[in-house]
């Protein structure tokens, strides 16, 4: 009875935060609300409701990338194919997605603050990419910055398996206060396509933070997990039906 009712809780909830009008990051390129991309080059995750524009996402389209806009990704040579697929899944989220908004920075309008984004997920990027190079511990600010906004290191190329302790420490670090790793297990990011339920539970949550107790916060933490189980099902279904 109460995986009925937590399921019949999703439903209810996935309408009404469907039905709440989104918009976008301000800065950066970002749209004034998320609209529908169908000419993505890359992060084709956000197709349906995106906040970029199909051109930006033409300089991620090329393995491996050199540069977006005046930010140069090979500084310290390029990065291997598995530890690039991560930096993209992050770039995209900040140009394209239509929930970045909902963690947008207090004080800058184009920046991100405190994404929750699962330790597994954190783990595997700095597993993807330990044994590439980077010069700069946060790429936000520690690059040294030319008259074309072009950026340069300062300091020598060394592996993120010597720059970052761990996941954790890269995820929390890279990219300023941008990216939090979660207490949860399953009410973070993994920057997939599972991410939009999990967006709404935390959205729902935010909206009722004033009645929020452990109890509520051990109920959608079940619910999370029953949604993830019942979506993969379906995948599996779907994959069985289909012989992919």
């Amino acid at each position: 009875m109460l995986r009925f009712w937590m399921l019949l809780f999703f439903v209810s909830l996935t309408v009404s935060i469907s039905e709440k009008k989104q918009k976008c990051l301000g800065g950066g390129g970002h749209k004034d609300i998320p609209t529908q991309e169908n000419n993505l080059k890359e992060c084709t995750l956000y197709t349906k409701s995106s906040c970029c524009h199909a051109d930006i996402t033409e300089e991620l389209a090329h393995s491996p990338v050199i540069k977006v806009n005046t930010t140069y990704w090979n500084r310290c040579g390029n990065h291997s194919k598995l530890c690039e697929d991560y930096l993209k899944k992050i770039e995209c989220f900040y140009r394209c997605s239509p929930h970045a908004a909902f963690w947008a920075h207090h004080q800058y309008e184009a920046a991100i603050d405190s994404v929750p984004v699962c330790k597994t997920f954190c783990d595997n990027w700095y597993d993807a990419c330990k044994n590439d190079f980077i010069c700069v511990k946060n790429a936000l600010t520690d690059w040294e910055i030319d008259e074309r906004g072009e950026n340069h290191c300062k300091n020598e190329c060394i592996s993120y398996r010597k720059m970052y302790a761990n996941g954790t420490e890269m995820c929390e670090t890279m990219w300023g206060v941008s990216l939090k790793v979660s207490d949860s297990n399953c009410l973070c990011l993994q920057m997939n396509e599972m991410d939009d339920n999990v967006i709404k539970i935390i959205k729902e949550r935010s909206s009722n933070s004033s009645t929020t107790t452990s109890t509520t916060t051990k109920d959608d933490e079940e619910l999370c997990h029953l949604q993830r189980d019942k979506i993969k099902q379906m995948e599996m279904t779907r994959e069985e039906a289909t012989g992919i």
